[in-house]
């Protein structure tokens, strides 16, 4: 006996949702039940806007159907609505069905995209966060409290901004602003670890490539170049204090020997003291702390 070809719908593991050109519901499967939160019973007969497009990604949904009528399938990242209203990343492929060359109906393809790249998130030894168009975290790796200490489930819903320094927040904005001509913006920022701050590297990469709202990966890794340009700073300081403190010593002892010396020795030790007040100066001038 030949399974149907509702039978296969029903046991692929993606969502399949197939709707008239109207948008209802015509099919639902067991996939697209657990997905979006609803029964197949419910869902079936509704408008598709109604049970998995939220307001934001109504415009998308538009340039979608615009694709279909003239005869190109459409796939990639698409934000989708589950019955409990939580905004969830999708990977979507939508497919018009033709009679007589007319679209006479849509059967879609969707899975959790935060599930479809957590394992590749996950063996990846950069943190990675996966925020909404609300820069919200919705998925953060491991890494995350490895690298930086930062609890997974302390991240999660939360904003990345707020552990982000405050002057370098303006910064990380402009490293979210969607750009066309470059899938990966890159940038060094400071960031909030075990109470202080480290200088990072953050890599921005869109997860949808066509117009409409934005989601985005977040790999973060500490920055090797700010963190040796830090120790050297740290080193630096602590040199340009030893020296000073050096020769301010070396001045004071000049100075008592001045008092208690003969005139014959007085100009030498005079010129001695000159040099070391330019070296003092010098120093002041040429290696500052950072």
């Amino acid at each position: 006996m030949r399974p149907s070809a509702e039978e296969l719908l029903a046991a692929l593991g993606h969502a399949v949702i197939a709707t008239d050109t109207k948008g209802t519901v015509l099919f639902w499967n067991g996939a697209a039940e657990r997905l979006y939160g609803w029964p197949a019973a419910e869902a079936v007969g509704r408008d598709i806007t109604e049970v998995t497009v939220p307001e934001l990604s109504r415009q998308a949904a538009g340039e979608i159907m615009t694709a279909l009528r003239e005869g190109r399938p459409w796939s990639g990242g698409f934000p989708v609505r589950n019955r409990s209203d939580e905004v969830l990343h999708a990977l979507v492929t939508d497919s018009g069905v033709y009679r007589d060359g007319e679209l006479i109906g849509i059967v879609g393809a969707s899975l959790n995209l935060g599930d479809a790249v957590r394992h590749l998130m996950e063996r990846s030894s950069d943190a990675a966060v996966l925020l909404d168009e609300r820069h919200v975290v919705s998925y953060a790796s491991p890494a995350v409290a490895n690298l930086f200490g930062w609890p997974v489930d302390e991240v999660m819903g939360t904003p990345i901004t707020d552990r982000i320094h405050p002057e370098d927040r303006e910064a990380f904005e402009e490293l979210l602003v969607a750009d066309p001509s470059s899938a990966e913006r890159v940038g060094e920022l400071r960031v909030r670890t075990d109470g202080t701050w480290s200088w990072v590297e953050v890599a921005v990469t869109d997860l949808y490539a066509q117009p409409g709202p934005q989601g985005q990966v977040c790999n973060i890794r500490r920055s090797e170049r700010l963190a040796r340009l830090e120790e050297r700073e740290r080193i630096l300081e602590a040199v340009h204090s030893e020296v000073l403190q050096d020769l301010f010593a070396a001045a004071l002892e000049l100075d008592r020997a001045l008092a208690h010396t003969t005139s014959s020795s007085a100009a030498r030790i005079h010129a001695a003291r000159d040099d070391v007040g330019r070296a003092m100066e010098t120093l002041r001038e040429v290696v500052k702390p950072f």
